[in-house]
């Protein structure tokens, strides 16, 4: 059975810099696209970021380009966001997902952020306050 856990959530400061971690466990085949999603009370589920295996093609929503950064460790099965400069409106819950196969690597955010993820964590909550 296929798991995905998140960690490294919590507060920081407006200003701060925060690292979430992703493992996906439990699946004999790596994951072909891992992506970050998050929802702040009252909106809707929103991508921030994804990464693709092939050619490690990387896709950020606009209000996080510049300021976040999302890695993995293929080995590991093990996606990574570096949140940096965090702001007051970065305070959600965040989710990670992913898949053993995916869609060729889009040519926008919007496409990744649509990919059927099968597989999706139980969030982690991010504050961010002024």
């Amino acid at each position: 059975q296929v798991q995905v856990v998140e960690s490294g959530g919590g507060s920081a400061q407006a200003g701060g810099s925060l690292r979430l971690s992703c493992v996906v466990s439990g699946s004999t085949y790596g994951m072909d696209c891992m992506g970050w999603f998050r929802q702040a009370p009252g909106k809707e589920r929103d991508g921030v970021a994804a990464i693709y295996t092939a050619g490690g093609s990387t896709y950020y929503a606009d209000s996080v380009k510049g300021r976040f950064t999302i890695s993995r460790d293929n080995a590991k099965n093990t996606v990574y966001l570096q949140m940096n400069s965090l702001k007051p409106e970065d305070t959600a819950m965040y989710y990670c997902a992913a898949d053993r196969v995916c869609a060729p690597p889009p040519s926008s955010p919007m496409g990744a952020f649509r990919e059927m993820y099968t597989y999706w964590g139980q969030g982690i909550q991010v504050t961010v306050s002024s």
